[in-house]
């Protein structure tokens, strides 16, 4: 399975998103590779990270949010599940765990209800090793200033707006990873 082959299905390789897109997707691979490499002991499927770190944010252009030339009907909190849903019926079920799991570091049914955020009550936490790697290597990118790695405290610090459970797991996971 080409990742490039169900990006461009549904992005137009011209385009501004699909740049955003793809640079921001390739950024997070990279580093979600790296990790998986100098951590061998964590026995983490280098060919689904591949895979899964390019498709993880392909939900984005069903969302409104035009910083990101994405001018979809959806809020952007929503891109992990439409993401999940579309990897679905592209008969990737593994592949769509992580979309819908690397949010933050992860949504609980409480927050999703609490917030009325707009996706089916459900805890969408990573679990297996790969679906924390990438949801970890994620939160040093963003899709506005595609080339600057953060440091591990500017991505702490933007995970503070989710509450400190974010910031808990995002600790245990760099304590993994970092």
């Amino acid at each position: 399975m080409n990742p490039l082959d169900i990006m461009q299905k549904y992005y137009d390789p011209n385009s501004e998103s699909y740049h955003i897109l793809f640079t921001h997707s390739r950024l997070v691979t990279q580093k979600a590779l790296h990790i998986a490499e100098a951590h061998p002991d964590l026995m983490a499927d280098r060919n689904f990270i591949a895979e899964a770190g390019m498709l993880h944010d392909i939900g984005i252009f069903m969302c409104n949010a035009p910083g990101i030339k994405c001018y979809g009907t959806h809020e952007y909190i929503e891109h992990g599940y439409l993401g999940a849903e579309l990897l679905r019926r592209e008969g990737l079920p593994k592949h769509a765990r992580v979309a819908e799991r690397h949010t933050g570091t992860g949504i609980s049914k409480q927050q999703i209800e609490q917030n009325r955020i707009p996706i089916p009550p459900a805890d969408y936490f990573p679990e297996s090793i790969e679906e924390k790697i990438i949801c970890y290597a994620d939160k040093f990118f963003s899709k506005t200033r595609l080339t600057e790695e953060k440091t591990v405290e500017q991505a702490r610090n933007s995970l503070k707006k989710f509450g400190a459970e974010t910031v808990t797991r995002f600790n245990e996971m760099h304590r993994l990873f970092g």
